[in-house]
C-alpha cells in the first residue's frame, strides 16, 4: 500500500487517530451556538462542510446539502458527487494546500475540536434490517440451543438470513438505554411473568447505510450492490435474550430488540474503505445464481468490545474479532433482500449480525462469550458478569489498519439504565 498523504490537521498524522486524511468520515453535529448540519471528522477535528459549502470551497452539485440535520439529502446526490466532494476535502485537507489552512477568518469558523461538540444521529433511517450472517456466531447459539452436531438449521448455508427491524428506535452512541420490560418464560412455570429483563444482552455488529434507492418490484444483482452502498458504522443490536426466547418462536424477534439499537456517529464511506476489500469466505455448497459474487466483497475491519461496570475505573476488553470472516458478504444480504422485489430507500440500515471469531475472547455477544451466563467473564477488579447489569456501559470500536495509518469508525457506546417500574 502507497505511503499516506499527511494533512496540515497535525493531529491526523499520527498513523493511530481513526480519522486520517485517507478517511474523512460524514456525520452530523451542533454546537452550543448553531443548529445540526453535516461535517467530516479528521484528526481531533471536524470541518463544518455547511461552512465551507457557504465559501463555495465544495462541488455546486452538493451545494445546499450540508446545512441539514441529516446526510441523506447530500447521500441522494449519487456516488459522483459524494467520489467529487470527497476528492474535494482530501485536497483542501492535504499538507500542500493552502486554501483553507492560510485563510484563518474560514479556518477558525470551519474547522472545530471535535471535544466542543455534540454529535447527532448521521442519517434519517427509513428502515433497518438486521441480518445474521456470521456462521461462527450462528454455530454457537445452535450448539447451545438445539443439537450440537446439527447446529445450523437447513437454510443457513442457502440464504442470508434477516429480519425487519425497528428504525424508530435507533439511537446514535451516547444515548443510554432503558432496561426493557416484557414477558418471560420461567423453566419452571405455566405460563410467562411480566418483568425487567433479566439476560440483557449486546450484539456486536456492522451495517451498510444503503446509498441509492431501487424501484419496487426490480431486484439489486451482487454485481450492482456496491453501488447502492454509502458507507459504514459499527452497530450494536442489544438484545434481551430471555424476552426473546419466548418470543422468537414463531415469527422472529419483536420486543426483545426494538427497545434499542445504536451506531456510531461516523459514517466511514466505501471509497475509503476499499484499500481493505479482502477475499470472500468460501461457502458451500455453492449459493444459487442470483447469490453467487465475483470480486472481493469482504472487508478487513478489526473489531473490539469493552465493557465498563458503574463506578469502574478502566473498561475490560471482552471481544477481539475481524468482520472480514462474515460468511455471507453485503452484496448477497442486498441481493437476497431485493431479490422479491422488495424496495430499499437512502438511509436504510443493513445490520450485519452478529460478528464473532472461532474463539472464546472472538465473540460478539455475553450470549456466547458466558455460555448463556452458566460461565461469568471476569473483569478488571474481579467483577463478574453473565449479563449487563444496571450501570454498565458497553463500547464497540473498529477500524482498518493499513501501513502507517488506519481508517477508524471511532466508537459506538451506550450505558444500561433501570427498567421503568411498572405496577
Amino acid at each position: 500500500m502507497t505511503a499516506p498523504h499527511s494533512s496540515w490537521v497535525t493531529s491526523a498524522n499520527d498513523g493511530l487517530t481513526h480519522f486520517p486524511l485517507q478517511n474523512l468520515p460524514y456525520g452530523v453535529f451542533s454546537t452550543a451556538s448553531g443548529a445540526p448540519r453535516v461535517g467530516v471528522a479528521i484528526g481531533d477535528q471536524v470541518v463544518d462542510l455547511a461552512a465551507l459549502d457557504e465559501a463555495g470551497l465544495l462541488p455546486v452539485a452538493a451545494k445546499g446539502t450540508f446545512a441539514q440535520a441529516s446526510l441523506n439529502r447530500f447521500i441522494a446526490l449519487g456516488k459522483p458527487v459524494w467520489s467529487e466532494t470527497r476528492a474535494r476535502l482530501r485536497a483542501l485537507l492535504a499538507a500542500d494546500d493552502a486554501t483553507l489552512s492560510t485563510n484563518a477568518t474560514l479556518r477558525s469558523k470551519a474547522l472545530l475540536p471535535m471535544s466542543t461538540v455534540t454529535l447527532h444521529l448521521p442519517v434519517e433511517i427509513p428502515g433497518y434490517t438486521d441480518f445474521y450472517s456470521s456462521r461462527e456466531h450462528a454455530t454457537n447459539v445452535g450448539r447451545m440451543f438445539r443439537d450440537p452436531e446439527n447446529a445450523l438449521l437447513p437454510n443457513w448455508l442457502e440464504i442470508p438470513i434477516g429480519y425487519n427491524g425497528r428504525a424508530s428506535s435507533v439511537v446514535v452512541s451516547g444515548t443510554p438505554l432503558r432496561r426493557p420490560n416484557g414477558q418471560i418464560k420461567l423453566p419452571n412455570e405455566a405460563r410467562p411473568v411480566f418483568s425487567a429483563c433479566r439476560k440483557l444482552d449486546y450484539e456486536l455488529e456492522m451495517a451498510f447505510i444503503v446509498g441509492k434507492p431501487s424501484a419496487l418490484g426490480e431486484p439489486i444483482s451482487t454485481g450492482d450492490a456496491p453501488d447502492h452502498m454509502f458507507g459504514m458504522v459499527i452497530l450494536n443490536d442489544w438484545s434481551a435474550r430471555d424476552i426473546q426466547q419466548w418470543e422468537y418462536v414463531p415469527l422472529g424477534p419483536f420486543n426483545s430488540k426494538g427497545f434499542g439499537t445504536s451506531i456510531s456517529p461516523w459514517v466511514v464511506t466505501m471509497d475509503a474503505l476499499e484499500p481493505f476489500r479482502r477475499d470472500n469466505p468460501a461457502q458451500s455448497p455453492e449459493p444459487l445464481a442470483y447469490l453467487q459474487q465475483q470480486g472481493r466483497n469482504a472487508y478487513d475491519i478489526s473489531l473490539e468490545v469493552a465493557l465498563t461496570p458503574a463506578g469502574a475505573p478502566s473498561p475490560t476488553t471482552v471481544c477481539r474479532t475481524n468482520f472480514k470472516a462474515m460468511y455471507w458478504t453485503m452484496a448477497q444480504q442486498l441481493a437476497h433482500h431485493t431479490v422479491s422485489g422488495c424496495n430499499v430507500r437512502v438511509g436504510d440500515l443493513m445490520g450485519s449480525g452478529t460478528i464473532s471469531g472461532t474463539t472464546a475472547d472472538s465473540c460478539g455477544s455475553l450470549l456466547e462469550t458466558t455460555r448463556n451466563g452458566a460461565e461469568p467473564v471476569t473483569l478488571a477488579g474481579g467483577v463478574k458478569r453473565g449479563f449487563l447489569e444496571d450501570g454498565d456501559t458497553v463500547t464497540m470500536t473498529g477500524w482498518c489498519q493499513a501501513d502507517g495509518y488506519r481508517v477508524g469508525f471511532g466508537e459506538v457506546s451506550g450505558q444500561i439504565l433501570p427498567a421503568i417500574a411498572t405496577a
